[in-house]
């Protein structure tokens, strides 16, 4: 039986798929909802014996990514910043094109994996945010700011580290 990798290009409200065999040849291609329902629907029908499905890191990603791992489908996400700079040699920059380029990306041997972050590990993140704005941004001595100063002097023993707040 023949190998397929998957490429999803993920938007809002649908998402390029393309389907790709052992050798490169497109296999299947069309746009699906962004559902993980949808998603695992079109890739169970036409990638049966599916080795690999990349998509790009990016907001959705985490949903997609849980949703088709508890299905048993083989998700892999693929770091932005590598995704865009092999992406960026095509012509014709649609999302068509993306799908088949994450899906030639993810028929790659060495590939360059994001982490997908679960709840709690994007909770503990926010938090620590929250607690490194409110000791860079707040001028008064607040409850809250000495909860910030806990926080910090807990997590990294120095209360000050950059915080996306300071980036504003």
């Amino acid at each position: 039986m023949t190998k397929h990798f998957v490429g999803l290009d993920v938007s809002l409200d649908l998402t390029s798929v393309c389907v790709l065999d052992e050798v490169g040849a497109v296999v299947w291609r069309d746009k699906v909802a962004s559902t993980p329902e949808a998603l695992t629907e079109a890739i169970c029908k036409h990638a049966p014996s599916v080795v690999k499905i990349g998509l790009e890191t990016g907001p959705l990603c985490t949903w997609h990514w849980h949703a088709l791992r508890e299905n048993g489908l083989p998700a892999v996400c693929l770091d932005a910043r590598h995704a865009k700079a092999a992406l960026s040699v095509q012509l014709n920059k649609t999302d068509d094109n993306d799908a088949y380029g994450l899906a030639q990306i993810s028929r790659e041997k060495s590939i360059v994996t994001g982490r997908s972050q679960n709840a709690v590990t994007r909770s503990r993140t926010y938090l620590f945010e929250a607690a490194g704005t409110l000791l860079a941004r707040v001028a008064r001595w607040s409850a809250l700011k000495a909860w910030g100063a806990r926080l910090a002097r807990r997590i990294c023993s120095k209360p000050e580290w950059p915080s996306p707040a300071n980036w504003l």
